[in-house]
């Protein structure tokens, strides 16, 4: 299934939790907050939010800076 990630759409496994798809795209998880289809995602769902076709995700690092 297809899906966007920041803007870029990719090609993905159906049944694919966030916490897998940051796992296949080697992100950190630390400093991270997830948007699905503009609604933000609990970090206490990640595990079990599955992904569908069509999803736009938006990944989001926090930077600290002063």
């Amino acid at each position: 299934m297809q899906i966007s990630v920041n803007d870029q759409m990719i090609e993905v496994s159906n049944h694919l939790t966030v916490a897998l798809l940051l796992e296949q795209l080697g992100k950190s998880t630390s400093g991270m907050a997830v948007a699905i289809n503009q609604e933000i995602q609990p970090r206490t769902c990640w595990d079990s939010r599955l992904l569908n076709s069509g999803d736009n995700v938006l990944l989001f690092q926090a930077i600290a800076g002063g």
